[in-house]
């Protein structure tokens, strides 16, 4: 039995409990939100000694990071490094998007190393294979890439990516319509290929059934993929990307029919007076499914900082309703990330997601903004240290710039503000 069918049986699970306590909610009200689709709980069967997270309505927003070798980089241990440093900086899960080398050896190293839930995007290694096997993407056949789905399910991981709501239609959409950026997923520029040579419907949405079997097998999450995301600001919340949202509502509910978990991602660059519409949409059309969003940028001109940019998005479509976000590194456009790279940008999706949560009156976020103002106020620095969500930039930026009082900081020095007022207030 699945998660979502044990919560409809009024079952709460060892892994629904964990994450109540975690999050300091009433059991009964998770397990009613599991059971109505609204929270997915990340614990794949085969996947064992790891922290499980939920995602979803009511729920501290999610934070993953995206490691993963490519083509022209292939090192095993830097993405180990880049797991651990996920990790450490506080992501809550962590997908790999490996192209490059022994992919079943990095998925399993990964996982095995991993205390948090891991994702993967299985049509990567299925058409690679393709291609290795009989020289082109074109070879992959369905039952291909639904051994690999099944092998990537098998292996332990908790949620996939499947671009399942990219259909014949919805490409002729995109045509008719035009676009500035035409796709820019990598996932859906595979299957767009596929399909236009076969001239055949996409499998994943042909054979949804069959996949759905699988996905319950081991009951893991689908993260239903946006595989006609915008990925320019000019794209944004056009028919494309709406008729592929609208088929992402109707699989949603062919899914819980199945009691599978479902969550739906989301775009990809759009402008910042269209994130909280982009939610809202999702949530009306979806069923008020978990929403995942990468980013969203706000601007296609942050090269080099497109971590800023995520983190603004984030932080309004995380205020908006949107329950996960997939963090963008300083290299976003630019290069495969190196592990400071993943580390920033951890950080800065967890100061997005930490600002939604204050915004939406989330009682843990706000009580720990509370005690650093106390800690401001008793000018108590290693709590500072201790409550800052970037303990080690914290740190460091104290320890390189000691002050002369060890009581105050180089900013103020003797004319500490709150040192000076504090005996006036407080005696």
């Amino acid at each position: 039995m699945t998660q979502l069918r044990k919560a409809r049986d009024g079952v709460l699970t060892p892994e629904m409990k964990h994450i109540a306590e975690k999050e300091s909610i009433d059991p009964s009200y998770l397990g009613e939100m599991v059971a109505q689709g609204r929270v997915v709980v990340l614990a794949n069967k085969n996947h064992r000694d790891f922290h499980t997270c939920g995602i979803g309505e009511g729920l501290l927003i999610k934070v993953n990071s995206n490691i993963g070798t490519s083509s022209d980089h292939i090192d095993l241990e830097e993405e180990l490094e880049k797991l651990k440093v996920s990790m450490e900086a506080g992501a809550d899960t962590v997908m790999d998007l490996s192209t490059g080398g022994d992919l079943d050896l990095i998925r399993r190293k990964i996982i095995g190393a991993s205390e948090i839930p891991i994702g993967t995007v299985p049509i990567y290694q299925a058409v690679i294979e393709a291609v290795e096997e009989s020289g082109g993407l074109i070879h992959l056949t369905v039952d291909k890439l639904f051994e690999v789905i099944e092998r990537h399910l098998s292996d332990g991981v908790d949620f996939i990516t499947v671009h399942c709501g990219l259909t014949l239609k919805g490409l002729e959409t995109l045509r008719n319509q035009g676009r500035d950026l035409d796709i820019v997923s990598r996932g859906g520029a595979f299957l767009t290929t596929w399909m236009l040579f076969h001239e055949r419907e996409n499998p994943l949405f042909e054979h949804y059934d069959r996949l759905l079997s699988v996905a319950k097998k081991y009951d893991a999450v689908l993260s239903l993929g946006d595989g006609l995301r915008p990925g320019c600001l000019a794209d944004a919340t056009d028919r494309a990307q709406i008729h592929e949202l609208m088929t992402l509502g109707d699989l949603t509910k062919l899914a819980w029919e199945e009691d599978v978990q479902v969550m739906i991602e989301g775009p990809g660059h759009v402008p910042l007076h269209e994130v909280e519409m982009n939610v809202k949409l999702e949530k009306s059309l979806c069923n008020n499914a978990p929403f995942y969003v990468l980013g969203p940028l706000v601007t296609d001109l942050a090269a080099g900082h497109d971590h800023i940019a995520c983190a603004i998005g984030g932080a309004v479509a995380g205020w908006a309703g949107a329950d996960f976000l997939c963090y963008v590194t300083p290299s976003e456009h630019l290069s495969l990330p190196s592990v400071d790279d993943v580390r920033e940008g951890v950080i800065a999706t967890k100061i997005a997601g930490h600002a939604a949560d204050i915004a939406r009156g989330h009682k843990l976020a706000m009580e720990l903004d509370r005690k650093m103002g106390k800690a401001r106020k008793d000018l108590d620095w290693e709590k500072q240290m201790n409550l800052a969500l970037d303990q080690v930039m914290a740190r460091k930026y104290r320890q390189n710039r000691p002050p002369a009082e060890e009581d105050v900081c180089t900013m103020c020095g003797k004319f500490c503000a709150i040192k000076q007022v504090k005996e006036y207030f407080h005696g």
